[in-house]
């Protein structure tokens, strides 16, 4: 490195993570073994999004940039031997989008410094990555405290000659969740044939849509839980529960080329049908009274699904009583969707101290385990965890992606046309 020993931006109070609309601040420091001449000395603040069709590349084909300013730290000169500190500071737009990282894009918030030497000579560059947590309050979204909701009917042939419905009914019992909360879902199977079903299995669904020439979507199961078949002739309940683990928040509120979703998909594998509910993931939950995993079960209403008319088998063969049964589960099984990047943690998160006494500001705090800091009201201790820290987590290399799950609205008309064939 020559005369520079040592070029480097240190924010204050070795701060990680901020909020839109907060100031930013810092020092750009400078060691030399000898004197140094140069033009100017700058630090800029810049937040940025960039997609790319290719998986890891980081040539992006389309991008766009939410804030840039730029301060001069020093006008032409010479820099002597020694350790030299130039202080900054920025305010962050109240309109910067939450920090993401992605396979196909990413949105990165940074500071960069420069010092502009003669012609001739080499600038000397660094810069500091920083990340902006917007928390979404899931209250915000309408309904978000309902049970969701959907049905489907399939009919099917088996035997070559014989056939049969199947209704698949899935209930959740709300719309939004936040890291480390239990995702209660009850689903109905009602097996209107003489064969017997193939395992059932719940999944919880991450889709990201990232808006280069085209739309590129990159879709991945997060965890999934699988129970048994039903029986012929056989109504059947099953009960779970899937734990939300670490995970990006659904929406980039400011970001227009990265949009994030996620679902909870329960199928059949044979006959081969399926439903989808879409939810919401959050920082702050919902507000209601917490209820046990065995009570907020019961109280999930029961979905009336009206019944198809008899199949000629039934008719030929008589009357089939439905007989009511509970669906064991079979196994768990949670996806780890992240590799994590080094050099970030626990210790690095700071809080301000009018942040965390004032009942206006969410503490910002680990679940544990999480590797995702996330915002939870009332008096909450950050809890430490095994894993290094950072916001957002870098995802792994993954294969091109796969298409993206149908929406609400197309599962709906979906099952609604399967009624009507039905009749």
């Amino acid at each position: 490195m020559g005369k520079l020993q040592l070029f480097e931006i240190r924010l204050s109070e070795s701060r990680v993570v901020y909020s839109p609309g907060e100031p930013l601040a810092g020092t750009v420091t400078v060691r030399l073994s000898g004197s140094l001449p140069y033009r100017a000395i700058k630090v800029s603040c810049v937040g940025s999004c960039g997609v790319s069709n290719k998986a890891n590349d980081t040539a992006w084909t389309v991008e766009e940039q939410y804030f840039n300013s730029t301060l001069s730290l020093a006008d032409k000169g010479v820099l002597t031997a020694g350790e030299h500190s130039f202080p900054f500071q920025f305010l962050l737009p109240a309109s910067a989008p939450t920090s993401f990282e992605g396979p196909f894009g990413k949105v990165v918030h940074q500071v960069k410094a420069v010092i502009d030497t003669p012609r001739f000579a080499k600038d000397h560059k660094c810069n500091k990555v920083f990340y902006i947590l917007c928390p979404l309050n899931l209250n915000d979204i309408p309904d978000i405290e309902q049970p969701n909701t959907t049905s489907i009917t399939k009919k099917f042939n088996y035997k070559l000659v014989k056939s049969g419905n199947i209704i698949l009914t899935a209930t959740s019992d709300l719309k939004g969740y936040i890291v480390g909360q239990a995702i209660q879902l009850r689903t109905d199977i009602e097996n209107k044939s003489g064969r017997d079903t193939g395992t059932v299995v719940a999944s919880l669904l991450q889709k990201v849509a990232y808006k280069s020439k085209r739309w590129i979507y990159d879709l991945r199961t997060i965890a999934e839980v699988e129970g048994s078949g039903v029986k012929a002739w056989k109504h059947a309940e099953w009960k779970e529960q899937i734990l939300v683990p670490a995970l990006p928040q659904s929406v980039l509120h400011g970001c227009s080329l990265i949009h994030v979703d996620y679902y909870i998909q329960v199928s059949l594998k044979l006959p081969e049908v399926s439903v989808t509910l879409p939810i919401y993931i959050g920082n702050i939950a919902v507000n209601r009274v917490p209820l046990t995993p065995a009570r907020s079960l019961q109280h999930i209403p029961s979905v009336v699904v009206p019944s198809a008319p008899p199949e000629e088998e039934e008719a030929a063969s008589g009357y089939h009583p439905m007989d009511n049964v509970s669906i064991p589960t079979k196994s768990h099984s949670q996806i780890q969707a992240f590799s994590y990047a080094p050099g970030l943690s626990f210790q690095d998160l700071r809080l301000d101290s009018d942040q965390t006494a004032s009942p206006n500001h969410p503490t910002l705090c680990l679940a544990t385990g999480a590797t995702v800091p996330y915002y939870a009201e009332g008096s909450v201790v950050p809890v430490p965890t095994a894993s290094s820290l950072i916001l957002p987590p870098e995802y792994s290399t993954w294969g091109y992606p796969y298409e993206a799950p149908p929406s609400y609205e197309q599962s709906c008309s979906s099952a609604n046309s399967s009624l009507s064939n039905g009749n």
